[in-house]
């Protein structure tokens, strides 16, 4: 069972030289020479921040189901086997309003059978920023709620060690607008992401309840 987990967590689940000079003084003598200041380095800016939070994000409204609708992404995953994603459903549930945490279930199929993960997502002071922790802090998976009217659409954007991926949710299967669609495109462009790397999901047949021997528990982590 060990292996199946590490399988399907494979499958679901995401980047001086310094200068010297001489000059000369009145008479031809020759100041001794100073090293210049080293020019201060850029801050680094992580590919998470060229997607900040949506505006006063109310992570209440974000409750509830979301059906997994497209994602853009380099990962090699993808990459070799989008034709064959299965649809996926999200599920976030918070115990109260003072709660600094989301359950998460995602379901999903692999191999034909339906499986559960089960996960927490940390609230940070900031709105729509959230923190799936790692077994260690490098493995953190940073997310930020980039853009949602709540009612049907929202666009997640994770980051894992340097590494992003965007998935584009949606409250419905039945109405997917080109507004919306051309909205995820362009917010992917700007990771670089173009419609190369755009991997859409089926929006049939998701799956319903699913037994005890098919859920991973990766509360607190995996």
């Amino acid at each position: 069972m060990a292996g199946v987990w590490r399988c399907m967590l494979a499958v679901l689940v995401l980047m001086c030289v310094c200068l010297w000079g001489l000059t000369e003084a009145v008479g031809g003598a020759v100041s001794r020479p100073r090293p210049q200041r080293r020019p201060r380095k850029k801050p680094k800016v992580e590919p998470i921040d060229l997607t900040p939070p949506a505006q006063n994000i109310d992570i209440q409204r974000m409750l509830g189901r979301w059906y997994l609708l497209n994602t853009a992404s380099k990962c090699s995953y993808l990459i070799n086997h989008g034709t064959k994603v299965e649809p996926t459903v999200m599920t976030l549930t918070r115990s109260s309003a003072s709660d600094q945490t989301l359950s998460v279930s995602t379901k999903t199929r692999h191999n034909h059978l339906c499986w559960e993960i089960l996960q927490v997502y940390d609230l940070s002071p900031t709105p729509g920023k959230l923190t799936l922790k790692g077994a260690r802090p490098e493995l953190n998976t940073e997310i930020v709620i980039g853009e949602t009217d709540y009612d049907n659409y929202a666009v997640m954007v994770f980051q894992k060690q340097g590494k992003i991926t965007m998935k584009l949710y949606g409250r419905s299967v039945d109405d997917l607008s080109e507004p919306m669609l051309t909205k995820f495109e362009q917010l992917a462009e700007k990771q670089n992401l173009g419609l190369a790397y755009l991997f859409p999901f089926p929006t049939y047949s998701h799956c319903g309840d699913v037994d005890q021997d098919h859920v991973i528990n990766c509360v607190p982590t995996c």
